[in-house]
């Protein structure tokens, strides 16, 4: 397997607690990439032939992900099953857990921000969201084969940092003409004190309309949807970080009651968080761990923009 880690000063292997059978690397991206990507990983994992391993990822920002295993790897998002993942992919924004269905091998994934999409992709994030297109499809075919044999031909751990870093400042795109008011959107939606559309639209300077369709146009979804989704993820983490069965006292205060986070749970996982913790989720685990301990969010859609 690869060699687990981070370039990142400071950060212990020890703080991942990975399971035996995987390996596993965050990285955070160059100085002058930090507001248009997320982070970097990479995934590997040996699984016993002909046993495939479930696990889940959380609802996110989109992500590229290049899977360079001969194995099939199988992605779940709401009613559609990507079998197999095409080897180079673009996650768009997503609303739901995914369940991923591995036989083992490296995945190599790139998170995006609002701003990186509006750089890089260029079309209505709203188009891709809680879908897995081809790389190929979005990006120039050419340049997306020149990632995979670079990243195919190297160590594919502790190398990946380097070349994410070079291909990415040659090849994201031109400022767009709207990444101020990105910057102000992607601010508000992690921040707890944002609680509403007319306080956004507000503090943005444009009206509801206005950032309704900026946010669906760069962010996936509509800015309700996105404030929705950061408070349930930011609750629910704490309940998965406390250990033990479903607490809900840990739950933000803005919500009425149990029952109004339960629905918002329905939404965002497909079953009650006590029903998800049962499930055996180690690599979701250590990734959610080695997340925080390279990059201060478990989760890129709780991110602060650099």
């Amino acid at each position: 397997m690869i060699e687990s880690g981070s370039h990142t000063p400071g950060v212990s292997v020890a703080a991942f607690q990975l399971p035996e059978n995987a390996a596993l690397r965050y990285e955070q991206p160059d100085a002058r990439l930090a507001e248009f990507f997320t982070d970097y990983h990479v995934l590997d994992s040996e699984e016993r032939e002909g046993v495939p391993a479930v696990d889940w990822m959380l609802p996110s920002w989109p992500a590229i992900r290049i899977f360079l295993s001969e194995r099939r790897l199988a992605v779940t998002l709401r009613r559609r099953t990507y079998d197999p993942v095409p080897v180079a992919s673009l996650y768009g924004t997503t609303s739901r857990a995914m369940e991923v269905t591995t036989n083992g091998g490296v995945t190599i994934g790139v998170g995006i921000s609002p701003l990186g999409w509006a750089r890089l992709v260029r079309r209505p994030a709203d188009a891709f969201r809680d879908r897995i297109t081809r790389l190929d499809e979005v990006l120039p075919p050419a340049i997306v084969e020149t990632l995979v044999a670079q990243l195919r031909a190297s160590d594919q751990g502790p190398a990946v940092k380097g070349i994410l870093d070079a291909f990415f400042l040659e090849y994201l795109g031109a400022p767009d003409p709207n990444e101020a008011a990105i910057r102000q959107l992607a601010a508000l939606i992690v921040n707890d004190e944002t609680q509403d559309l007319p306080t956004a639209a507000a503090a943005v300077g444009i009206s509801e309309m206005q950032l309704r369709r900026l946010s669906t146009r760069y962010f996936g979804f509509p800015p309700k949807t996105l404030l929705i989704r950061t408070r349930f993820l930011r609750s629910f983490l704490r309940m998965l970080s406390a250990g033990g069965p479903a607490d809900y006292s840990l739950i933000a205060h803005s919500y009425h009651d149990v029952p109004h986070f339960l629905r918002d749970a329905q939404h965002f996982l497909g079953m009650t968080p006590r029903r998800f913790m049962e499930l055996e989720t180690p690599k979701l685990d250590a990734v959610l761990r080695a997340r925080a301990a390279v990059l201060g969010a478990a989760t890129s859609a709780l991110q602060a923009t650099h």
